[in-house]
């Protein structure tokens, strides 16, 4: 009886998510650098809080450059526009960084790069303000999480021509491992954090359109130590959005 229930239970998960979806999901360790090439950034694999991953800066080139260049380690191999991306991911403001760094870290999807035009990116990300979690200003703690579409919607941008539309609280601690996970659908992108059941952020005109395709990346902020690991990627085919 209770092999039967067991089953009966798994075949009604099963129906609620594709199997083409649950078949290409693709995890990554993130305890090398294999499968990850660097833009603007020096990774390393690091044993941090006891666990495996890797250590991400940025390069002294870029860390010199003015305004805000990208920062990425993108996975080589992955072309995604619609589904789910999981990481654990840790941030904190680098020695000597300038004062208004907050250990942004977070995860860039639909990537491209142009060569072409000297490594010019365009993406979509979502990263974390984790000093401002628990900041004694609720102004900052409202500015915890934050979406962004490079390079045309800076986080600055979005800030200025919509308040509060596209950044939300959620407790953050800095130098702490902290369980993200996107989903992305068309034009529609969820940001949760901590397993909560609910989305701390959510954007309903992402602003690469609705099929965007691009790779997905780890992604830092200016003055900042940032550590990943345990990336998991779950593109959505074509034929599940259809249903």
């Amino acid at each position: 009886m209770t092999r039967f229930v067991a089953a009966v239970l798994a075949g009604a998960l099963g129906a609620l998510v594709p199997d083409s979806a649950v078949a290409q999901a693709k995890r990554y360790p993130l305890e090398s650098l294999d499968h990850l090439r660097l833009h603007n950034v020096i990774a390393e694999p690091a044993t941090f809080e006891g666990k495996r991953g890797l250590r991400v800066t940025a390069t002294p080139e870029a860390a010199r450059q003015e305004g805000e260049p990208p920062m990425l380690a993108w996975i080589e191999g992955l072309d995604f526009s619609n589904g789910t991306i999981e990481a654990e991911v840790a941030g904190a403001p680098a020695s000597g960084a300038f004062a208004g760094a907050r250990g942004f870290v977070g995860i860039a999807f639909r990537l491209q790069i142009d060569n072409k035009t000297e490594g010019k990116a365009t993406y979509d990300a979502f990263y974390l303000r984790p000093t401002n979690g628990r900041a004694e200003d609720q102004e900052r703690r409202n500015h915890a999480t934050q979406y962004i579409s490079y390079p045309d919607w800076t986080w600055s941008r979005l800030r200025q021509e919509t308040p509060s539309k596209y950044e939300s609280y959620v407790d953050l601690e800095a130098d702490r491992w902290t369980k993200i996970r996107i989903e992305v659908r068309g034009e529609r992108a969820r940001l949760y954090v901590h397993d909560q059941q609910q989305p701390a952020l959510i954007v309903n005109d992402v602003k690469s359109g609705a099929n965007r395709k691009g790779a997905v990346a780890l992604w830092i902020g200016t003055g900042t130590v940032a550590h990943f690991r345990n990336l998991i990627v779950t593109p959505e085919s074509d034929s599940a959005r259809a249903k």
